[in-house]
């Protein structure tokens, strides 16, 4: 686990924030696997500070269901459950299919600009099998998309949620020909959206968050001790 936690004057946030931040992000990107003991005071004396933050940090984890705070028996990292990420994705796609048609109708011109941007780096980072800069790209896309499209709030609605998908998303993410096609479907989205079709970008967007659910049986069988 690697944790770099910036000061409240370098960030801008809390050191518990900070924190959680780091811990979210382990997490996520499976550097922390499920089953993975925490222990806060191993963590505050890693990072130099008391436990009050850590403790702040730890609690925040658990409303979001990646870590189970066990009294008397410690803390761990959540086993994935597939119920809840299949949950997560309904609402994600319920959300993220309606951004996109409104995109189609009227996209801002200047996130249209990064997006392009954003697709090239993406491309870049699959052919240098860059995990961590295709992840940062691919959730500065679907977050540039929604922006363009006048409805910010509607990733802030679903951020956390989708955290239940991430951990998944991210095991699929293992050769360059599976972030290519990653790639290809962000590109289809947006070739909708750049010719006002609302219908065509739903259902690429339909299909681009919904192949995880083809790929979730397979996973479950070969990371069966990832998951509950």
């Amino acid at each position: 686990m690697t944790l770099e936690m910036q000061t409240s004057t370098e960030s801008g946030e809390s050191a518990a924030a900070s924190i959680e931040k780091d811990l979210r992000r382990s997490i996520i990107e499976l550097d922390l696997l499920p089953g993975t003991r925490l222990s806060e005071q191993d963590i505050a004396t890693k990072l130099g500070v008391s436990r009050q933050p850590v403790r702040e940090a730890l609690i925040r984890l658990a409303n979001s269901r990646l870590i189970e705070i066990r009294p008397h028996r410690g803390t761990v990292v959540a086993r994935i459950s597939a119920k809840e990420m299949i949950e997560a994705l309904f609402v994600r796609q319920s959300v993220e299919i309606a951004v996109v048609a409104k995109a189609a109708q009227n996209f801002d011109a200047w996130q249209r600009k990064r997006i392009a941007s954003l697709l090239v780096k993406q491309a870049e980072a699959a052919e240098k099998l860059d995990h961590a800069a295709f992840r940062e790209h691919d959730e500065a896309f679907h977050i540039a998309i929604a922006t363009g499209a006048g409805v910010g709030i509607a990733w802030i609605a679903i951020a956390d949620m989708k955290t239940h998908m991430d951990r998944v998303c991210n095991m699929t993410l293992q050769s360059e020909a599976d972030m290519a096609r990653r790639v290809r479907e962000h590109t289809a989205i947006m070739d909708a959206i750049d010719n006002n079709d609302a219908e065509a970008a739903k259902a690429a967007m339909a299909t681009h968050l919904g192949s995880i659910l083809d790929e979730l049986p397979e996973l479950e069988t070969r990371h069966a001790n990832l998951f509950i």
